[in-house]
């Protein structure tokens, strides 16, 4: 059953907003830098066509939209879809130092009433948003619907570890230092408890399989990295692509 928590989204929304001017330096410290290269499996994965619309459910302050069009020199175009204005802002100052800038485009908005045509999109992709979002019925039917058939979702999130001998490791990292590491470098370790939190409360990542498949996606398939710690989901829309016109 799909449920919206309208409290719960304002509340995560003012954290955004107010860690925003400290979130890539965060997660660069926190993930030793393995983040950048998370990201950058993701869009090998998803970038299986040419000049591709892509949309960025949950852009935040674009890394993963940047680090696409690096990958293919700017023949991409990305719409960043987030609900933060601060987060959008960052981005958007960020955008007028790419070398391709005009590739990407930034809108506040909600990924569970995305505000774009149905197919619209050759491909969607979201970083480290699933945890944050209230209701993952509404996001995946809506990635779905906004999608084109064929096209892909590709998503990236933390998840809790299993329980096997790296799990205590990580517990001990990112349940106890991370908040401690966020306070003192974002003066925010309220937000940073947060982001803690919303891993060891999350859903293992086979449950998000199967929401996506129940979303009606094919070909749902799960990469684990860091003995799971960090997941990424593959899915495609059922159906046949439209040919493009010339």
């Amino acid at each position: 059953m799909s449920v919206l928590n309208p409290s719960r989204d304002r509340a995560v929304q003012g954290m955004f907003d107010r860690i925003a001017g400290r979130y890539d330096l965060l997660n660069r410290v926190i993930s030793f830098k393995l983040d950048n290269w998370w990201r950058r499996q993701a869009i090998e994965v998803l970038l299986d066509r040419p000049n591709p619309l892509i949309a960025d459910l949950g852009a935040g302050t674009g890394d993963m939209a940047f680090s696409a069009i690096k990958h293919v020199q700017g023949k991409i175009r990305i719409v960043g879809l987030d609900f933060s204005l601060n987060m959008l802002q960052v981005a958007q100052r960020k955008t007028s130092q790419q070398r391709f800038s005009s590739a990407a485009t930034w809108v506040q908005g909600s990924a569970m009433a995305a505000p774009f045509k149905a197919e619209a999109f050759d491909g969607a992709m979201s970083a480290f948003v699933l945890r944050n979002v209230s209701d993952l019925e509404s996001f995946f039917a809506e990635a779905r619907r906004v999608l084109k058939p064929g096209a892909k979702l590709v998503t990236l999130d933390m998840f809790p570890p299993r329980k096997n001998w790296f799990a205590p490791f990580y517990c001990l990292y990112f349940y106890r230092l991370v908040p401690w590491i966020g306070g003192l470098l974002a003066g925010d370790r309220h937000a940073y408890r947060y982001l803690s939190d919303s891993v060891r409360g999350f859903h293992a990542p086979e449950v998000v399989s199967d929401m996506i498949r129940h979303a009606g996606f094919a070909k749902v398939t799960l990469r684990k990295f860091l003995n799971g710690a960090v997941c990424m989901h593959i899915a495609e829309k059922a159906g046949v692509t439209r040919s493009r016109s010339s």
